[in-house]
């Protein structure tokens, strides 16, 4: 249990490390700007989520900054063109929800309540339904998008690591699982309009949840989903 724990431990500190050396500096090594700068970065790249979602590949840009409360000026200063905001549009929510990961391990005392707390917390960050707006011309093994996966995956793992450490979780299913079911579960249902369907989500997840808890109540077929099956199979 010690020994399991400490590794937990040391996994959450490197993802942490690694999420918040990316969110200190940009794709080259510059420095970040200065506060107003980043402020209204973050705020174009949260309403470039939201509307996406709504809209899709095709959502105006000028809804973009008015939701962000910033001028199309501004956005374009931040992003020029459409294909590098939704590229940095995925790493924010990439880099946002391995924060979610890292905090709830550090801040929840029982693993599994963690997991339920970064579950529900990832699920509102609308990374699953952000899929269909990916075009084929978005480069999936781009190096930044590919090393902020992996940190993720990582901050993922050390807190499924923890939920079997202390018994709480099944053994049979991986970091994989957890994230294509996340990924469905938080997508609307085609026809629905999508934030209609976000009162949903959250009692779904949590069906879901209660079906990992230890002691399993079912064999489950297969085996469970690794990330290197993962990013065989969905990428």
């Amino acid at each position: 249990m010690g020994a399991a724990a400490g590794k937990v431990k040391a996994a959450v500190k490197a993802a942490g490390k690694a999420a918040g050396k990316r969110a200190r500096t940009s794709a080259d090594g510059v420095p970040r700007p200065r506060a107003d700068a980043v402020r209204n970065r973050e705020r174009i790249l949260t309403a470039a989520r939201d509307v996406l979602v709504e809209f899709g590949p095709a959502a105006p840009l000028d809804e973009i900054a008015r939701r962000a409360g910033v001028g199309n000026a501004t956005l374009y200063r931040h992003f020029p063109d459409r294909p590098a905001l939704i590229h940095h549009v995925v790493l924010f929510g990439l880099d946002r929800v391995t924060a979610l990961a890292v905090d709830s391990l550090a801040q929840e005392p029982d693993a599994f309540a963690a997991l339920r707390r970064f579950t529900h917390a990832a699920a509102d960050e609308r990374i699953g339904a952000l899929c269909p707006v990916l075009s084929s011309e978005f480069d999936h093994d781009h190096p930044e998008l590919l090393a902020s996966r992996e940190t993720l995956e990582e901050s993922i793992e050390a807190l499924l690591a923890a939920g079997r450490a202390s018994g709480l979780l099944r053994t049979d299913v991986g970091v994989g699982d957890l994230m294509i079911a996340l990924s469905q579960l938080s997508r609307p249902l085609p026809g629905t309009a999508c934030f209609d369907a976000d009162v949903f989500v959250h009692r779904h997840l949590q069906l879901f949840l209660d079906g990992l808890m230890a002691p399993a109540r079912s064999h489950l077929p297969g085996s469970a989903i690794t990330l290197a099956d993962l990013r065989r199979k969905t990428m």
